[in-house]
């Protein structure tokens, strides 16, 4: 079972992102579920959302724990909460930042996990150029894609399409699609 843990902010699409990707995974045949964990419900509080994908039926119903990816969608998250707790020895995480691991002071967690691998794309940039609004979830997805090669990039566009009207939705797939080239140019950061 492959487990995704994302954390941001309320009003961020943490939920959203979430059911998408989890939408994907069910357009490619495998069985997924995805549910939220809020502490206070307000815009801007910390908000995680969980995602799970199997090739059989999933029956566990519990917060995940022990992710093999996290996608943190408001990296100011990144110096409040412990958000690496639990990861895979060779797990995945994508960071929505313009600045590198180093810039943002990931040095320490890159030196004690060698099987991770990490990289940073400006998702909230993305947005803004391709939705005109600062919701990095879509573009995130897509960079996930790219990272992880969990899912295929034209399953999360077509989640996209499946959550958001048409104009949205393309506007969200265009985003998505720029942040997996971003991925694809960075390529894996070893940390």
């Amino acid at each position: 079972m492959y487990q995704a843990r994302i954390h941001g902010r309320g009003g961020q699409g943490v939920v959203s992102a979430a059911e998408m990707l989890s939408v994907a995974a069910f357009l490619e045949g495998r069985h997924s579920q995805a549910f939220p964990s809020f502490g206070s419900e307000r815009m801007g509080a910390p908000v995680m959302a969980f995602c799970r994908i199997d090739d059989k039926e999933i029956r566990l119903r519990e917060p995940v724990m022990k992710p093999d990816a996290l996608i943190i969608q408001d990296p100011t998250l990144l110096y409040q909460v412990n958000l690496f707790q639990g990861l895979s020895a060779k797990g995945r995480v994508i960071v929505n930042s313009s600045r590198n691991l180093a810039d943002l002071g990931l040095d320490e967690f890159q030196s004690e996990n060698p099987g991770c691998y990490v990289v940073t794309v400006p998702a909230t940039e993305i947005a803004l150029t391709h939705v005109g609004r600062p919701l990095p979830n879509a573009a995130l997805l897509g960079g996930f894609s790219a990272l992880s090669d969990l899912i295929k990039l034209e399953s999360i566009e077509e989640a996209i399409r499946r959550k958001f009207p048409k104009k949205i939705a393309e506007a969200n797939v265009s985003a998505a699609r720029a942040a997996a080239e971003a991925v694809k140019q960075i390529g894996e950061t070893t940390c």
